[in-house]
């Protein structure tokens, strides 16, 4: 170690040659000790899913397969009432954790939450994750020229950043997104400037398509943890996993096994129709999720069905949604009447 000038730095090789203890994570893999943001949309069904995610890791329970650290929690319901909170705890759990604790009310971090925060680690020694639902309850208004907005979001989550630090803990920020969408960039809807998303360990991102829709993406980047999208399903108020695609599936765009399984299956049928479980059944296959079906065959026809001589057809009905595949020869140029042919 060499400090010069009030630099305290270290050389190349002995930082080669020295062991540090790995990043530890309050969900393995997706969720690290530090300061992280959760974004998206009012409504959207963020503080179900804050609400499930505090349940799990207080009583050690997997989130969508991944493990939890088992701990104490502290959430911070900005701008809910206790008895909201009574009521969605009763729609998720017949029994609530005790070491899962609420507060409707917090100072802001200039009016000293910092110290409420580190007296409250005090009293509660095993808190390991905190939730603060939302960040903008606990800012403080302030100048809010250009220069001075990016100060002071960074020196807003500067703030959290020394408390987890110190603390050994995880804070995970409730946010707010941009009225403006971003298809280059979905983290580019972070509301505020770049100070917030550049100054957290990790950001997440809960997106639909519309917003009657059932199913959702969480977009999750960080410093500690890979790319991920994780598509989700919001039934009996819990966010339930579909899928998880990683950057390297994302980039490879990995095509599901079933795809290529519909070509031998279809080779002694001239017609097979039936939900989307039924097919994956029929094609011996567990392991994916059946709301997929559909949007993957569309997403692979052209490259893997039809020239095959395989068509695709799909028709609604009172129950579910009927998938319809047809085998013709692949010269006669005949075609589906109202899918893809």
């Amino acid at each position: 170690m060499n400090l010069a000038y009030g630099i305290d730095s270290i050389d190349a090789d002995t930082l080669m040659n020295t062991p540090y203890p790995p990043a530890r994570f309050i969900v393995d893999g997706l969720l690290p000790y530090g300061v992280n943001l959760i974004c998206g949309a009012g409504k959207i069904g963020k503080s179900w899913l804050m609400l499930d995610l505090a349940l799990k890791v207080a009583t050690g329970e997997p989130l969508w397969g991944m493990k939890t650290e088992k701990c104490d929690v502290l959430y911070l319901c900005l701008e809910d009432t206790r008895s909201r909170i009574q009521d969605r705890l009763q729609q998720l759990v017949d029994e609530a954790p005790s070491n899962l604790r609420f507060s409707v009310m917090a100072r802001t971090l200039s009016g000293g939450l910092d110290r409420d925060i580190c007296d409250y680690l005090y009293m509660y020694p095993e808190t390991r994750l905190i939730i603060i639902d939302t960040l903008q309850k606990i800012r403080a208004e302030k100048d809010k020229s250009s220069g001075s907005m990016y100060a002071n979001d960074y020196d807003d989550i500067s703030i959290l950043k020394n408390i987890a630090a110190d603390r050994n803990v995880s804070i995970l920020l409730v946010h707010h997104l941009r009225k403006m969408p971003d298809n280059s960039d979905p983290f580019n809807e972070i509301s505020g400037t770049t100070g917030i998303s550049g100054a957290v360990d990790s950001a997440f991102l809960l997106k639909k398509g519309k917003r009657a829709d059932d199913t959702a993406t969480l977009y999750a980047t960080g410093r500690d943890i890979e790319y991920q999208e994780i598509h989700l399903i919001f039934k009996k108020m819990r966010w339930i996993l579909l899928e998880i695609q990683t950057v390297e599936q994302i980039k490879k765009m990995e095509t599901p096994n079933y795809i290529y399984k519909i070509v031998p299956f279809m080779s002694t049928r001239s017609e097979w129709s039936g939900s989307a479980t039924e097919l994956l059944e029929a094609l011996g296959e567990k392991t994916y999720y059946s709301t997929m079906v559909s949007k993957m065959i569309v997403k692979y026809y052209y490259e893997i069905l039809r020239p095959e001589g395989i068509t695709f057809d799909t028709k609604r009905t009172n129950k579910s949604r009927l998938l319809i595949l047809r085998k013709r020869d692949v010269s006669d140029g005949g075609g589906c009447e109202n899918g893809i042919s």
